[in-house]
Parts: C-alpha cells; structure tokens; sequence
C-alpha cells in the first residue's frame, strides 16, 4: 500500500481528492503561498517541520497561487500566506500571516487530537498513564484514569491520580469515591453505598442520599462532593440526575 506522504503539492486539479477527500480521514493544512512572497518562504518551513513532528496525525498541501489562481479565487485568498485548515471536507479554521513556531502549534493542537485526547478515546490504561507523563495537566485523562482504576478496583492507586483533579467537580467526586473505596472504615455506611454505584447507580443514591439525610454535618461534605462528581458525569438531562439533585439539596439543607 502507497504511503500517503505528510506534505506534498496540490493543484486545481487533485485538490478535491488529495485535500477535500482526505481530510475526512486526517486534518489536512493547506499552504496558500506565492514563490515572490517572502513572508511565505518563512512560514512554509515552520508549517512543513510542525506537521512532520505530528508523525501522519496531519497533512500539509502546498497550494502555489499564481499556478493555481481559480482555486485561490475560490476560497477567497487576498493575502498570502494564507493556511486554511480542513477537517470532514469542510473548511473549519484559517489564519494569514507568517507565525513563529508556537503559534503554529498551538493552531495545530487545536486541530488535531493529542495523544492524551486518543487516550480517552480508546479508555485504555496504559495509554492514559503513558499520556498523563507528557500531558499532566490535561484533565479528561486523569479522570479516565480514575475511573479506569476504581473500576478496576485499586482505589488507593486512583486516589493517587485524583488527587491533582480535586479542584474538578467530577474530579473532586471520583476522588471522594476513591478514598471511601479505599479507606471504608472512614463511612462504612457510605462506601458501602458507593461500592454499588456501577451495578445499579440509582439504588446506590438513594442509599447515599438516605446516609446524607442522616449523617451530622462533619460527614456530609464527603458524600456531597460524590453526589455531585455523580452528577457531572451522568450531565444535567440524566434523569436520575434532576431526581437526586433536588433530593441532595433537600437532605443538605
């Protein structure tokens, strides 16, 4: 099979395949450049250099306007360089101007999925503690990570992860979760209602919110920030989510 290569040239005549067709299957940049354009013959190395560094994750088309004039028309180019970023067949970002290499990228990590975004994707564990080394601060992998590990039963492992999403709603909730799971004895009625969530989350609540009701105030903080992780994972529209959520703020208040 014919490697499809990073970066290549694209004309009037292929632009509907090599660009249009294969951004359905990879982002693909296309380059709007000139070769009396100086700012072009700046930019043009930075885009080549970044795309490559993406190892296949994008595509670059270099675009020659004065050879390729109706297809400039077409998409408008005034000034060049002109990029135009593709994704689905459809146009969905643009810049014009020569960028310096950060600039670049963070146009590209807005456009193309980072490892630690395919990570929680595929919701594989070693992929996310692999990503979660170059990426620390991106949140969704950590908590996929949490939740990874308290399914897996290892709580005192997810605790470890959680700890740096505390400042989360969900985080703060699969945190909790994860130190009842690995400390029962700190709410025993409590993590024993947790321990249920995944097999029957609505019984797991009620019995939660029937711990909440009686619990003194020194417990409730607890069990609030489980009932509200709860919440933020199943999103606002859960029906169980509008149920219990009024039932929360009745037992707290």
């Amino acid at each position: 099979m014919r490697r499809v290569p990073n970066v290549f040239d694209a004309t009037e005549a292929d632009f509907q395949q090599v660009v249009l067709d294969a951004s359905h299957e990879v982002p693909v940049l296309v380059d709007f450049w000139a070769a009396w354009c100086g700012p072009c013959r700046l930019l043009t190395p930075v885009l080549e250099a970044a795309v490559e560094a993406r190892v296949g994750a994008v595509r670059l088309a270099k675009v020659d306007t004065d050879a390729n004039q109706r297809l400039a028309a077409d998409y408008g180019i005034r000034g060049i360089p002109n990029v135009k970023a593709f994704r689905g067949g459809r146009l969905v970002d643009e810049f014009t101007g020569a960028l310096p290499r950060q600039q670049v990228d963070a146009f590209l990590d807005a456009l193309v999925p980072t490892a630690a975004d395919l990570a929680v994707q595929s919701g594989d564990e070693q992929a996310l503690r692999d990503a979660l080394v170059h990426e620390p601060r991106h949140l969704e992998a950590r908590l996929a990570l949490g939740r990874v590990l308290i399914r897996r039963a290892v709580p005192a492992e997810a605790v470890e992860v959680l700890r740096e999403a505390a400042h989360d709603a969900v985080g703060a909730g699969l945190l909790a979760r994860a130190e009842l799971q690995a400390n029962p004895e700190l709410d025993p009625e409590a993590a024993a209602a947790v321990a249920g969530l995944e097999d029957d989350p609505e019984a797991a609540m009620e019995r939660l919110i029937e711990v909440i009701t009686a619990a003194p105030p020194e417990r409730r903080d607890r069990l609030r920030r489980v009932m509200i992780g709860i919440f933020g994972e199943r999103g606002n529209d859960d029906p169980l989510v509008m149920k219990y959520r009024r039932r929360l703020a009745s037992a707290l208040y």
